[in-house]
């Protein structure tokens, strides 16, 4: 399930493999703070995950260590010195990022408050939080009334409506770190900015005129260069390319083409039994299937359940009134289609017009009614 709501995602595992490492110092100062308090840093180190330690002495502490890249980090304070492995979520916590250089942090007395100085890194995460602020009030707003609306109140109007608002919120922050990319093109931040551009289901094409902005030296990084090659075969299943074609079986094991449909606008439609906001999105779905399967209209579902799940496949089918094709191989995240179309979220879904060429995809809601009157009028 998207959220509507995301900061900056931390570096991928891929991007071990940097040029060269760079030294980073931590001054930290919390309150008057002695043994047996004690701090703990993990951060990202290529592949690896480290955690380290320090004693503090006066409220004083201190860090030292190598990087490839900068990286995401959390400061934890044992206030009480029970020990890392006793910490629970209601640890003195700090999430911050790390980069080449010394820098400090410093709080009268918690170090989620703390002040970072002496960090671009930081005071660019700073900055774009506080303009994603405004968003994230909303987003918490929004999260509040979709959890208020239960039973009775849990109708397509206001699932419809709060589909709507979180649509436009998702276009507020878009909006928000794209100009937060375009004005700092030097800044690393704006580099791993890219990946919440779109969240899940990215436009490759956007990201890449997006990534063509930055600097000469942040292009010039081996995150960068990671970053083209993850782009590059999202380019494949762009609206405007052609839908790669594959074959699997239905619900009686006969083995179905995409292909054979070709003639008609096909929405293949991803989804699993198990996926709370597929299950909800399916009414719709077929509503949407009723009022156009008669318009050269169909759709091709493609079951991310597993083996041993196949019996909750076919029970979501007859309870949901999935009366279009669906297929699966039955082996959950490893779909061979899901990976063709490399979905990493569900529901996904492409449009595919009669030529076989995608259209648009992730379309719900309202908009996939509106996209079909679109292109197959009223």
């Amino acid at each position: 399930m998207k959220k509507i709501f995301l900061f900056i995602i931390t570096l991928l595992p891929f991007f071990a493999l940097a040029q060269t490492e760079e030294t980073f110092v931590i001054k930290g100062k919390v309150g008057s703070l002695n043994t047996p308090a004690r701090a703990y840093l993990m951060y990202q180190l290529g592949a690896n995950r480290v955690i380290d330690s320090a004693i503090i002495t006066a409220g004083a502490f201190d860090f030292s260590g190598k990087l490839f890249n900068p990286s995401d980090a959390v400061l934890v304070i044992d206030h009480k010195g029970v020990g890392f492995e006793k910490l629970d979520s209601t640890a003195d916590v700090l999430h911050f990022y790390i980069d080449k250089g010394e820098f400090s942090l410093t709080s009268p007395d918690s170090v989620s408050k703390a002040q970072i100085t002496g960090s671009k890194i930081n005071d660019d995460d700073k900055k774009l939080k506080a303009q994603l602020s405004p968003v994230k009030v909303k987003a918490l707003q929004l999260a509040a009334e979709r959890r208020a609306a239960t039973g009775a109140l849990n109708t397509p109007q206001v699932r419809s409506a709060l589909q709507a608002k979180g649509k436009a919120l998702q276009a507020e922050q878009k909006t928000i770190i794209k100009k937060f990319i375009l004005s700092n093109p030097d800044s690393y931040l704006s580099l791993l900015a890219l990946y919440s551009v779109d969240g899940p289901s990215p436009n490759p094409i956007e990201l890449d005129s997006l990534y063509n902005t930055l600097s000469p030296a942040l292009k010039a990084t081996e995150t960068a260069s990671n970053f083209q090659k993850a782009l590059e075969p999202l380019k494949h299943v762009a609206p405007g390319t052609m839908a790669p074609d594959f074959t699997q079986n239905d619900v009686n094991g006969v083995p179905v083409k995409l292909s054979s449909f070709r003639g008609k606008y096909v929405l293949i439609d991803f989804w699993a039994s198990w996926c709370g906001p597929c299950r909800q999105e399916n009414p719709n779905v077929v509503r949407v299937y009723n009022k156009y399967k008669d318009k050269n209209f169909t759709i091709l579902g493609v079951s991310l359940d597993k083996a041993e799940g196949r019996a909750d496949w076919l029970a979501a089918i007859k309870s949901d009134g999935l009366t279009w094709t669906e297929v699966s191989d039955l082996k959950f995240w490893s779909n061979a289609a899901a990976g063709l179309y490399y979905v990493s979220s569900i529901p996904s879904n492409f449009l595919i017009d009669p030529n076989g060429k995608i259209i648009a995809r992730d379309l719900r809601g309202d908009d996939l009614d509106e996209k079909l009157k679109e292109v197959l009028g009223k």
